[in-house]
């Protein structure tokens, strides 16, 4: 997809992290009353699910196996058809969901990828793509989970920080391996 390396996806993932935990270390009462709305927040939930699904239908059209070419087209648009529904009739938890596909895409995105570096610091990218792959998978079939942890990990400000510390510090770590040892 764009001709992107593990080096780039590492720091562009890594950068995304990192800047994404960094308001809850600055400002954890407000973050934390934003994550708790996310898991219900609509507008949101149909941006990642409408992504998901153009993502989704990027890989359906790069599609070479001959057992699928005759129905490539039919598929191709009932995927996007099941897609767009989901923001229509399953709104419920409709963020987590979008995320869960996001999070399922970009772990095939960033193993994919791995396979052709030779570096052993390409697995923590792997290991922590399977992570998402097995976050997707619980979240697509349990989406109230998410609100849960968020509840869990937003129940006071120390703790808060603390999460969002730890998700800076890991961010870093990877986008500096994308900088450095996956080149």
């Amino acid at each position: 997809m764009f001709n992107l390396t593990l080096a780039s996806l590492a720091t562009g993932f890594g950068i995304a992290c990192a800047v994404f935990h960094l308001p809850g270390l600055l400002k954890p009462v407000l973050c934390g009353a934003l994550l708790r709305k996310f898991p219900r927040w609509t507008p949101i939930g149909v941006l990642f699910t409408l992504l998901g699904t153009g993502w989704f239908l990027y890989y359906v059209s790069q599609e070479t196996v001959s057992d699928f070419a005759s129905i490539k087209t039919a598929l191709y648009y009932f995927f996007g058809a099941v897609g767009v529904a989901t923001c229509i009739f399953v709104q419920d938890f409709l963020p987590v969901r979008g995320l869960a596909v996001l999070l399922l895409l970009a772990a095939k995105l960033v193993t994919e990828k791995a396979r052709v570096v030779e570096s052993d610091w390409r697995l923590v990218l792997v290991t922590w793509a399977y992570v998402w792959v097995f976050l997707g998978m619980w979240f697509t079939i349990s989406p109230w989970r998410v609100r849960d942890l968020i509840n869990w990990g937003t129940a006071s400000p120390a703790r808060t920080r603390l999460w969002s510390s730890a998700g800076v510090l890991f961010g870093l770590f990877v986008a500096t391996l994308g900088l450095t040892v996956l080149r």
